[in-house]
């Protein structure tokens, strides 16, 4: 490490990976709340109906996929069990790959042509 930079204080970086940890887990407990409070507890997938006994295994989904968007009167929310709210982000993420993989994404399509000059080695290689 070069004489004039310091190494980062970890202690800082410590406090304040844990500071953002309690914000967010403040955020969450707060819409969850207020979700809870919005809509029935019912699973909006599977329509499974929940309790006190059992509510812990509801969650609540982001429509937009944006856990900053939490307007208060819960409409980019819905109430989703474990499983439903899982396979809700397995499939967007699915769909995300699948639009990349099909030119739809950020990613320009290969132009390398493996055997482009094929012919011409092979001449090379024959002598003729």
């Amino acid at each position: 490490m070069p004489a004039n930079k310091t190494p980062p204080d970890s202690g800082k970086m410590d406090r304040i990976v844990a500071e953002a940890r309690r914000n967010r887990d403040q955020r969450e407990k707060d819409y969850r709340e207020q979700a809870l409070k919005i809509y029935p507890w019912v699973c909006g997938r599977c329509a499974r109906e929940f309790t006190r006994a059992n509510v812990i295994q509801l969650t609540v989904h982001h429509k937009d996929h944006n856990h900053d968007n939490n307007p208060s009167d819960g409409s980019n929310w819905e109430l989703l069990c474990i499983y439903c709210h899982d396979n809700e982000h397995s499939r967007h993420l699915d769909s995300a790959g699948r639009g990349a993989a099909a030119g739809g994404g950020q990613e320009a399509p290969s132009t390398f042509k493996a055997f482009a000059d094929l012919k011409a080695r092979l001449k090379g290689k024959d002598g003729a």
